[in-house]
């Protein structure tokens, strides 16, 4: 077991002769995982919260400190708040044995990123209901903007996506995308539904995306169906039905909120649907 800042003084001086600095920290299944899979059994093999370990912690600000440029990479199975205001983050999740090739062909340009967050990225544990309180309030995309760091959907990539002439036809919405950016990307194209009936959620709704893949300059249109469920809502009762009149649906490359279209720096397109 290493002693206490073991090698903290090598990481620094390492940092401070560095021209950038790309900085891997995570999490392992000591930490989180299944219940009896987990080496924590004081929690049951839940995090305790969303932050690094404390040596990491360290580790990272006394690199920080060094006012280098700082890439931070983070291999964990779950969101984390690194806490550190990074030229860039990476999370890599566990990606395997190729994991290491796929993240120098990202690092070194040689692929433009493309993934997009299949969950929510909350910034502070403490605020976030607790886990007896099983009602949705407060949690997940759907029913809550606050306490957010990276929203769900959210993602960058080295290029420039515009989203344009969004257009319906009955349940069938098209919309053009391109690539106004100077690398090769994919880009996983949207689509959110908001309810005007008493028993919607607080938010628009994911009802569909389509990833695809686009050269630099490239332009596509993006058909998609949006099927039958997507404007059913749920009652108290748990009874599933289609109870709205009027729909607002949005297309884009993120959520259609404050937040994810600042981080992206694009607007969602929306239109209306009348059943």
């Amino acid at each position: 077991l290493a002693r206490a800042n073991d090698r903290l003084a090598e990481a620094e001086t390492v940092a401070e002769q560095s021209d950038l600095i790309i900085l891997c920290v995570g999490l392992d299944a000591g930490i989180e995982g299944e219940e009896g899979d987990a080496g924590n059994e004081f929690a049951s093999g839940d995090k305790i919260d969303l932050r690094l370990p404390e040596p990491q912690r360290l580790l990272v600000s006394k690199v920080m400190e060094k006012g280098k440029p700082v890439i931070i990479v983070t291999a964990a199975g779950s969101a984390i708040n690194t806490e550190a205001d990074a030229d860039a983050e990476i999370h890599a999740w566990y990606p395997g044995q190729s994991g290491g090739k796929a993240l120098a062909d990202i690092l070194f340009g040689k692929v433009s990123p493309s993934g997009r967050l299949p969950v929510t990225f909350y910034e502070d544990a403490s605020r976030l209901p607790s886990f007896e309180d099983y009602r949705m309030q407060d949690r997940t995309y759907r029913y809550t903007r606050a306490n957010i760091l990276y929203p769900f959907g959210f993602g960058l990539s080295y290029s420039k996506t515009v989203c344009s002439n969004l257009s319906l036809n009955g349940k069938t919405v098209s919309v053009d995308v391109q690539n106004t950016g100077a690398f090769d990307t994919d880009e996983v194209v949207q689509f959110y539904l908001k309810d005007d009936s008493q028993c919607a959620v607080p938010y628009p709704v994911l009802c569909g995306f389509e990833r695809i893949s686009l050269k630099a300059g490239e332009q596509k249109t993006v058909t998609y169906v949006i099927p039958d469920c997507a404007f059913e809502s749920v009652d108290d009762a748990g009874v599933r039905a289609v109870r709205g009149t009027v729909y607002t649906l949005y297309a884009g490359t993120c959520q259609p909120d404050p937040l994810s279209q600042k981080l992206k720096e694009t607007l969602c397109l929306s239109a209306e649907i009348r059943l």
